[in-house]
């Protein structure tokens, strides 16, 4: 009877053995995919992230970034957005932690993020500040640059795991890019004055991303040497410079040659070549202040819109 018990327990105790061993070995020879691996992209801070693997749970605190996320394949991943973070239409589902002066940071904890993407400075140093108390991975995203836009896409793909669909998406943004610069970029130069807003009179210099859109349309920010990256300035320093274009951003999409009612001011100025020959243009905001891939189409309208103000040129000389 007892050497029968200790049979039975030689036996329990062998499976047991047994089954550790083809947990090991099911362990040590199962294929990679299957392991965990860690992610790492370097940020527009020049930080590098990492994740332990590729993110699931994400908050976008910028509009652009949650478009950026969206065209790198990790738009289904978004629990959490700031306002006006409406493209593509279904972001617009996506549960609101805020904007970008005010951060819901209760609800952003709640939601669990395993990674949030910031407007590098777009959102305020002391929000930003209690977000790193959440220990919670940050991506801070500021393009400067067009090129910088494919960047930013395949940068998020390796954090989303999603990288064939982001490195598409940069490939399509590079060609349209490239298209248009092989187009326009070496055509006669036209003189663009830029208008942010008019009470007080702004601008952009030639660190913004907008100058790299005017340059690849063949233009010429007349203020890209002042600072900071949005001065201020006067109305005599257009007068000055003597813009062969004036251009600015409009809400929503707007019909050729009809001005924001922001620009009409400036038909109390004639002598201005932009105003004599009627080069006065308004482009949707969302697609040139943002710094994501609608930018291209937002420069394609520019490039026609400059290339209209070359035509008025020719024919005011002839």
């Amino acid at each position: 009877m007892m050497a029968r018990m200790m049979d039975r327990r030689r036996d329990v105790i062998a499976r047991l053995l047994a089954g550790a061993l083809l947990v090991v070995a099911a362990t040590a020879f199962a294929p990679a995919t299957t392991r965990a691996a860690t992610v790492s992209a370097v940020d527009d801070a020049g930080e590098t992230v990492t994740l332990t693997a590729p993110a699931q749970r994400v908050i976008s605190l910028s509009p652009h970034a949650t478009e950026l996320i969206y065209a790198a394949g990790g738009g289904t991943k978004l629990v959490g957005a700031v306002a006006y973070s409406d493209y593509p239409p279904q972001a617009q589902s996506v549960p609101r932690v805020g904007d970008n002066r005010a951060l819901d940071l209760e609800r952003i904890a709640a939601l669990r993020p395993d990674l949030i993407v910031v407007w590098r400075h777009g959102n305020a140093q002391q929000q930003i500040d209690r977000l790193r108390e959440l220990h919670i991975p940050l991506f801070f995203s500021e393009p400067r640059r067009l090129d910088d836009v494919a960047t930013s896409l395949t940068r998020l793909g390796a954090l989303l795991g999603t990288q064939k669909t982001a490195d598409d998406a940069a490939l399509g943004y590079r060609r349209t890019i490239e298209q248009l610069r092989a187009r326009y970029a070496q055509r006669a130069p036209v003189k663009v004055f830029y208008e942010v807003w008019d009470h007080p009179l702004m601008t952009i210099n030639g660190e913004h991303m907008i100058s790299d859109v005017i340059a690849l349309c063949g233009g010429r920010n007349v203020f890209a040497a002042l600072h900071p990256l949005v001065p201020t300035l006067s109305t005599e320093a257009v007068l000055a410079a003597n813009p062969d274009a004036i251009v600015t951003a409009s809400q929503g999409a707007t019909a050729p040659d009809q001005p924001l009612p922001a620009l009409t001011h400036w038909r109390a100025w004639p002598q201005l070549h932009a105003v004599a020959r009627g080069n006065l243009f308004a482009i949707d905001g969302d697609l040139l202040t943002r710094p994501g891939p609608r930018i291209a189409q937002g420069a394609a309208q520019l490039c026609e819109d400059l290339d209209r103000a070359r035509s008025r040129d020719t024919s005011a000389a002839n």
